[in-house]
């Protein structure tokens, strides 16, 4: 009998509590035992020590009146005692902030949630014109710079996967598609990457990867700079570059990267 590398470290009742969780986590109103165990195809009786088991433990509530079960605030609790995202954010704001004074166009902080990307961080440039980018706003991975960045220092089988979740990919022709993959080596090799923005006129975005070859790259810096009518108020991309790399180093000694 040959057994499944995969299956081998199964954990089934792991497997069905993390699922109850999941659950709950996307439902707008709370849910019975057996809208639950309909949810996940499940009998009522497979999932009723589970519930027992997370209630007791603090991770879902029962609602006393109605028995209908809602995540508690645990997760959210304990995810925030060591968040990752939040560390990186707050040892990069202020190296933003003074990047963004210096070259007077916002910086905002990328990283890849949900095969998009997810803005976590933004400071504001100096000038008295200035783009606006909300923090946690999502945007298309591959229409982006920092997403097509982001994707082109991704490993392969995650790549592909964000890949065919993506619209604007799945839509490209054959042909298309291998000079889409062509122009993301050439983006890793490059080690930056400049393009107009996919959702506005006159802004061009400037994005390097924030990462060593021995963490993997876990972020993006961004600039999206106006381009300016007036003669001599564009600063040059290599000089933005540049920037960007002094301010990545600060992110990533900061980090304990470096």
């Amino acid at each position: 009998m040959i057994v499944n590398s995969s299956d081998k470290y199964k954990a089934p009742a792991l497997e069905k509590g993390l699922q109850i969780l999941e659950f709950l986590a996307l439902q707008p109103t709370a849910q019975s035992q057996s809208e639950i165990a309909l949810g996940l195809h499940r009998s009522p009786n497979e999932i009723y020590r589970m519930l027992a088991s997370l209630e007791s433990n603090g991770y879902i509530h029962r609602d006393p009146i109605s028995s209908k079960y809602s995540l508690s605030l645990k997760l959210y609790y304990l995810s925030h005692r060591h968040s990752f995202v939040e560390k990186l954010r707050a040892t990069s704001l202020l190296p933003m902030q003074n990047t963004s004074n210096e070259i007077k166009d916002p910086c905002h902080l990328c990283v890849i949630y949900d095969n998009q990307v997810m803005v976590i961080a933004y400071a504001r440039g100096s000038s008295p014109i200035s783009i606006m980018i909300e923090e946690g706003n999502l945007y298309n991975t591959s229409q982006t710079a920092s997403g097509k960045l982001l994707l082109s220092f991704s490993e392969a089988k995650k790549r592909k996967s964000i890949l065919e979740a993506d619209p604007y990919y799945r839509s490209l022709k054959k042909a298309e598609r291998q000079q889409f993959d062509s122009d993301l080596a050439d983006i890793k090799r490059k080690g930056f990457y400049e393009m107009p923005s996919a959702y506005a006129e006159g802004i061009i975005d400037i994005s390097v990867p924030i990462g060593t070859s021995e963490t993997g790259i876990i972020a993006c810096l961004t600039v999206s700079k106006l381009v300016r009518r007036q003669m001599g108020q564009n600063i040059p991309t290599e000089t933005i570059v540049e920037s960007l790399k002094k301010c990545r180093s600060q992110i990533e000694s900061n980090l304990g990267l470096t």
